[in-house]
């Protein structure tokens, strides 16, 4: 959610700080903020993006080698100034930068103004700071050891970093739920949510795990947990290019991500799927296959474009394993007391790895036995090291805020997931599975052909970029693609926009048509098509203006639509790789148009890391 950078070496630290504020933007955008250690301990921030607080700093005196930034997406208190980042303890000689939510503020904070504290935000995060030099003023203790305490009392989520006047060579973090990285340079350390600030400067990493607390002092860190055990911490080698993580040329980095799926898709593949040999192998799963095999039923749990995935897969599983599924909002999953049984197996996805309800979600299930899978592109995260095995996508670093590349990417190791149970499983014949690995090599090729109708989307775009609802429609495999592009188009354009089965629109949807309403139809050639031509002649018996996503060569439903985009044919479970590239494309030029701040839309953070 909120992004963390801190830096303690001989470079300007503000430099460091502002440039991996910018690269940790996608997380937060509400507001952002600096200290540093410069005759006192000062703290600079503003309301807005980083660029303003770049503005306010034009004039500062900013020479400090040690320093911490924060940009924010708002939980306790507005967008202002006041409720930025970093917050000052009550003496000042303290400040604080937290990602998280702490769910016990109030009562710590209604007992420190009994004892005369005053607070100048509304935040939860000021109260953990004045919270914490209390119990250093109280119990006459060290800071790391207040700390400490600290966190033995307070309830919630967390990955903070503490700045002290009195130390100034002191860097105190922490995380309980929140990612937060150590980067270990030549004498410096550098400290973020995630690695893009840090692979600038090296590729040596701590990934801080839950109840850890890292201490940099006088260029050494320690590592302890909350029980005051010292710990050795793993140092490991991040695999992550600078240029994945800029625009390179293009306006935006979600027109980028979107143009990379090609590429990403293969990556997923790449030494895992070999059609001239039937090979396909995961080696994350390699262990727990069988536990696959034999699972008596599926859970799936996720988030927002991931579950869109997980809907996927609910096909991919049933079709080819045979084998029930279960799809569920991992938001939801623990607050309706689940029937989860020994030996059930959860598949856990997320871009992140870093979701919190997601984690909260594996948590439960871990607690009644089931068996854990994760789906996740970021490598280190939280979810990976909370599952029993799983696979990584290596979609490569996703940086706008609308998931794109990251989706594709799921639908394929889901994929893979799915034929290598069905293949040990018996369920799929041999000509079927190898029919299935020969295609999907074919998917990189059809999604590059799809993206050649870019300019062609563009001029759809320019159509109904006015239009103030849009309706999505699909069927079997396509419908969760319709809730793809619907969701897509909310987030970054904010039009309404509905996705439903097709065959549901008489159920309710319709009575919303008119010639007004734009109606998306993802209807390529498979089992319901038929159903599918049904439906779009209903829409324009009622005047509504029909866009269809068709298979190339369709003679039928062009003749009925406004606007026809054809994609390439594939098999139907492989569909959804390529049919939803035109609606990732529609809504991003619509978004465009509309002079939509495309990577970084409203009120939107890329990692959800609050429940």
């Amino acid at each position: 959610m909120c992004g963390i950078v801190a830096y303690v070496g001989q470079r300007q630290a503000a430099e460091v700080i502002i440039k991996g504020l910018k690269r940790l933007e996608y997380r937060g955008y509400d507001s952002t903020g600096i200290a540093l250690l410069n005759k006192g301990l000062n703290v600079y921030k503003k309301k807005g993006k980083v660029a303003e607080l770049e503005s306010f700093l034009k004039d500062k005196n900013l020479n400090s080698t040690i320093g911490m930034g924060h940009t924010r997406w708002a939980t306790h208190g507005e967008p202002n100034d006041e409720n930025a980042h970093p917050h000052y303890s009550a003496t000042k000689k303290l400040a604080i930068i937290h990602n998280g939510i702490i769910e016990n503020y109030n009562s710590l904070k209604q007992e420190l103004i009994r004892k005369g504290h005053v607070f100048e935000s509304e935040t939860d995060t000021e109260v953990f700071i004045h919270f914490i030099e209390d119990i250093k003023e109280n119990e006459n203790c060290s800071l790391d050891e207040a700390v400490r305490l600290a966190l033995t009392k307070v309830v919630g989520a967390y990955a903070i970093v503490v700045m002290s006047l009195e130390d100034p060579d002191l860097l105190i973090a922490a995380r309980k739920g929140s990612p937060l990285v150590i980067g270990v340079g030549k004498d410096e350390f550098f400290m973020a949510s995630d690695a893009t600030p840090i692979i600038e400067y090296t590729n040596e990493v701590i990934y801080l795990n839950d109840q850890e607390i890292a201490i940099i002092n006088n260029g050494k860190l320690t590592v302890k947990n909350t029980a005051n055990l010292p710990l050795t911490p793993y140092v490991q080698t991040v695999d992550l290019e600078l240029e994945a993580i800029e625009k390179g040329g293009y306006d935006h980095f979600m027109i980028k991500e979107i143009f990379e799926q090609p590429r990403s898709i293969h990556d997923c593949m790449r030494g895992r799927l070999d059609s001239s040999t039937g090979r396909l192998i995961l080696g994350g799963l390699r262990e727990y296959i069988n536990k696959l095999v034999n699972a008596d039923r599926i859970l799936i749990v996720a988030c927002g474009t991931s579950w869109h995935a997980g809907l996927v897969a609910e096909y991919f599983f049933e079709e080819f394993c045979r084998i029930p599924v279960e799809v569920e909002y991992a938001s939801e999953f623990r607050y309706r007391n689940p029937v989860i049984r020994e030996g059930d197996v959860v598949i856990a996805i997320s871009q992140s790895g870093e979701t919190a309800d997601t984690l909260a979600a594996i948590e439960l299930a871990k607690s009644k036995g089931a068996i854990i899978f994760g789906v996740c592109n970021v490598v280190g995260s939280s979810i990976p090291r909370a599952t029993h095995a799983g696979a990584y996508t290596h979609a490569g670093p996703e940086i706008g805020v609308a998931s794109t590349k990251a989706f594709t990417a799921q639908l394929t190791v889901l994929n893979m997931i799915a034929l290598s149970v069905a293949h040990k499983k018996g369920t799929i014949t041999e000509q079927k599975y190898h029919e299935m690995l020969t295609e999907m090599e074919n998917i990189p090729s059809k999604v590059e052909a799809a993206l050649k109708l870019n300019d062609q989307i563009k001029t759809i775009a320019a159509e109904f970029k006015d239009s103030r609802n849009f309706l999505y429609l699909g069927r079997g495999y396509n419908f969760p693609v319709a809730l793809e592009g619907a969701l897509k188009l909310k987030e970054i354009s904010y039009i309404h926009a509905e996705g439903y089965p097709a065959a549901e629109m008489k159920h309710g949807p319709i009575a919303l048509i008119d010639a007004e309403m734009p109606v998306v139809f993802i209807a390529t050639k498979d089992s319901s098509y038929e159903k599918v031509v049904s439906n779009i002649q209903e829409v324009k018996a009622r005047k509504g203006r029909v866009i269809s996503i068709v298979t190339e060569g369709d003679t039928i439903i062009p003749k009925m639509s406004d606007y026809v985009i054809e994609v390439p044919a594939t098999l139907d479970s492989l569909m959804p790789l390529v049919s939803v590239v035109p609606l990732q494309l529609l809504s991003y030029h619509i978004a465009v148009m509309r002079g939509c701040n495309v990577d970084q839309p409203r009120n939107l953070a890329k990692s959800v890391t609050v429940e």
